[in-house]
């Protein structure tokens, strides 16, 4: 009984934790992974890994459920060739995870961490969407990026952000099409990590508990919405990279620091 009052704390601090970030998620369309995994680090409730297991589980329920709140166009046709690209970016990422050794990998994590900070201030600086949508090649080759960087770190999101938020396109339509490649994708990574075994009960059991959570804030959110204006919408985005992109460059600097 006290065993199990003891781990009750730290998965109510994290069902707090997928609370605040299936909110950020569902306004912005993502940063769910980079919120929760900054918030779990910070309070030190669970393991990376186990947290990065649970979030893809928690991924495919917010989308699972955002589109069943709002139904509509699901963006298939659009994302098919980023999602196409993603797929082949995902495997890559995981292989070369177990082939670089740990000092190469901090220094890429460094180099993503000051690739996002410059996306973060481009997407800020720019004045107008592109004035077309961007071809076929162009999807593929970001969600190849997104998958790679998915793979390696389990931060997908940020070249796919910076290109949907680029587009021509209604933001409701961006959300849906980066809540579609994010699903996508840890469905992906989850099949891969649950063949090879690496998905613990502790993933599954922080997973578990955080499903209501996702369900019940994303429905609200669908009841309660919260209008921001496109340029409102558009510095919350920027200001989310940006602090994915410092937190990323942070920690690399550490542990190169320390190696």
């Amino acid at each position: 009984m006290q065993a199990m009052l003891s781990d009750a704390g730290p998965v109510l601090v994290f069902m707090a934790c997928v609370a605040l970030a299936t909110y950020a998620q569902n306004l912005t369309g993502f940063a769910f992974s980079l919120i929760l995994l900054g918030l779990v680090s910070v309070f030190h409730v669970a393991s990376v890994t186990d947290t990065a297991n649970a979030a893809m589980v928690l991924t495919l329920i917010n989308a699972w459920t955002y589109f069943r709140a709002r139904p509509g166009v699901v963006p298939w046709q659009l994302m098919k060739p980023a999602l196409n690209g993603s797929t082949v970016g995902v495997l890559v990422g995981l292989m070369l995870l177990a082939w670089l050794s740990g000092g190469a990998v901090d220094w890429l994590r460094g180099l993503l961490g000051v690739s996002i900070l410059a996306c973060a201030l481009l997407l800020v600086l720019q004045g107008r969407p592109l004035p077309a949508v961007s071809g076929r090649a162009s999807f593929s080759i970001i969600g190849g990026l997104s998958g790679l960087l998915g793979g390696l770190f389990s931060s997908s999101g940020p070249p796919i952000v910076f290109h949907m938020y680029r587009q021509p396109l209604d933001r409701e339509l961006v959300r849906r099409a980066l809540l579609l490649m994010f699903a996508f994708n840890s469905l992906v990574r989850l099949v891969v990590v649950l063949s090879t075994g690496h998905f613990s009960w502790h993933s599954a059991l922080l997973a578990g508990s955080a499903v209501p959570v996702v369900y019940g804030v994303t429905r609200l959110h669908h009841r309660l919405p919260n209008r921001l204006s496109p340029r409102t919408l558009k510095w919350l985005v920027g200001g989310l990279l940006a602090a994915a992109g410092s937190t990323l460059v942070a920690t690399a600097w550490v542990a190169i620091a320390r190696g």
